[in-house]
């Protein structure tokens, strides 16, 4: 199967920097996929679980933050806040970042802070989904 060059960089570190069939991201109006030889575009990632074939056929997870992708010629570039692997995450730690969520949207809140605390409970969400489903694998 045909591969591009895939780049995933977080704000921390280079989370991935190589070759790739396929990537899965969540965007706007859902999933979208990139194979080799996709149309040059640009998107915006949704906070939430990203997959991609690495050339050897294995699946890799990744839970990630907002951000963009760009898709070039035979190069597809990621960049988001921030990225782990479901095994990096601290459940606990994930269930305490929900918890603190959820209470700071059920505050009085300017409409600015209401969109923080929202991008803060999505995240929050993502990541203890992403705890929970590597315990379960």
């Amino acid at each position: 199967m045909k591969s591009f060059h895939l780049r995933i960089l977080a704000c921390n570190r280079v989370f991935y920097d190589g070759e790739s069939t396929m990537l899965i991201f969540p965007s706007f109006d859902g999933e979208m996929a990139i194979m080799a030889d996709h149309e040059q575009m640009s998107s915006a990632i949704e906070v939430g679980e990203i997959r991609f074939k690495t050339e050897d056929g294995t699946w890799q997870k990744a839970i990630v933050s907002d951000g963009l992708l760009k898709v070039e010629k035979s190069c597809v570039t990621m960049l988001v806040y921030a990225a782990e692997k479901p095994e990096e995450i601290d459940a606990f730690r994930a269930e305490e970042e929900f918890e603190k969520a959820r209470e700071q949207l059920s505050q009085k809140q300017s409409i600015v802070e209401y969109q923080i605390s929202r991008a803060n409970m999505a995240h929050a969400m993502a990541r203890l989904r992403g705890a929970k489903s590597s315990i379960n694998i």
